[in-house]
């Protein structure tokens, strides 16, 4: 089996790993420093006091890596746009395309049942080139929950979570996606298949959507948040708002948003992802994360008061910044 990791940093990398060790011929496309020692001594995993250390072909240049089975995007959403035309250099007729990054996917509305049905969410697929580039018949759905970092450049600290929740955008257990969730499972991880995939992304975003903006404008862990009456009262608002959006758009919510909130504070002092990107001077998942959900209210004529004016407050936070 070929896969491909693009953007092969820590949750790309912890992937990359696995698989190379049950087996798979994995290529990790990367850049700069990283690129360079993982070329120079391999690809270290570090975990608890597990140290792995694989040897898979490393290139910045999808042309060496050929046609793949998998394509496995490990992304941040904005980068997604800017990368199409080379992932899509690694496509085949055969092969799938792994959406392993956090927000609303560009193929959301594909094939769904409704009057959105194909529609394209501008906050990320700007002008619907991913659409075109890279079509959504090629797209899994892939919810990641683990956590990891690239702690030096070509080495990987594996945190915590060993599930990457898979699903057509269709809902089928098809063949392609059989084959990908034995292939995890193989390599360690949990890989189940939802048929409802996109309830799955909403559990996830539903708190995304919310403790990212925040923690990134008042610099505070998630402890902090939802442990503060006013912050977690904020939280919840806007998780309200989001949750009207989803089920608007036939979203089922399994758990409701206190219980939702108490499951990020028992993860305790702990930076979001757009926490660290402010931190560290880099670009931050606004629009995929909550810009999204915005646009997604106005689409289908839901009240966003709260989320909006958070989403106005964390761009501007984020170009004071430069990290927009």
């Amino acid at each position: 089996m070929k896969v491909a990791i693009f953007g092969a940093g820590a949750i790309g990398g912890l992937m990359g790993v696995k698989l190379a060790q049950a087996g798979a011929d994995v290529t990790f496309i990367a850049r700069g420093p990283h690129l360079a020692a993982m070329q120079a001594n391999g690809v270290t995993l570090l975990h608890g006091e597990e140290r792995t250390v694989v040897h898979p072909r490393c290139t910045a240049d999808p042309a060496e890596a050929g046609v793949q089975d998998y394509v496995i995007v490990t992304l941040k959403a904005h980068g997604l746009p800017g990368a199409a035309p080379q992932i899509a250099r690694m496509m085949g007729p055969d092969s799938a395309l792994v959406t392993g990054i956090n927000g609303v996917p560009y193929w959301y509305f594909y094939g769904l049942d409704g009057e959105y049905r194909d529609r394209r969410v501008e906050s990320v697929d700007p002008g619907g080139a991913l659409w075109d580039v890279l079509p959504p018949s090629r797209a899994i759905g892939c919810v990641v929950y683990p956590a990891a970092e690239v702690t030096e450049p070509g080495v990987i600290t594996h945190t915590y979570g060993d599930r990457f929740t898979l699903g057509e955008p269709d809902g089928s257990r098809s063949p392609r996606i059989e084959a990908l969730s034995k292939l995890l499972i193989a390599a360690g991880f949990k890989a189940p298949i939802r048929p409802r995939i996109r309830d799955e992304i909403w559990v996830k975003l539903w708190g995304n959507m919310a403790f990212n903006p925040i923690s990134a404008l008042t610099v505070s862990t998630l402890d902090r948040i939802t442990g503060d009456a006013e912050l977690r009262a904020l939280t919840r608002a806007m998780m309200l708002e989001g949750k009207a959006v989803a089920e608007a758009l036939g979203v089922r919510f399994a758990i409701d948003v206190d219980k939702r909130i108490d499951g990020a504070a028992e993860v305790g002092e702990h930076k979001t992802s757009m926490l660290q990107d402010l931190e560290r001077g880099r670009p931050m998942e606004i629009d995929a994360l909550l810009g999204a959900v915005v646009e997604l209210g106005e689409m289908t004529g839901q009240p966003m008061p709260v989320s909006r004016a958070v989403l106005a407050l964390v761009r501007e936070r984020a170009r004071q910044a430069g990290c927009y």
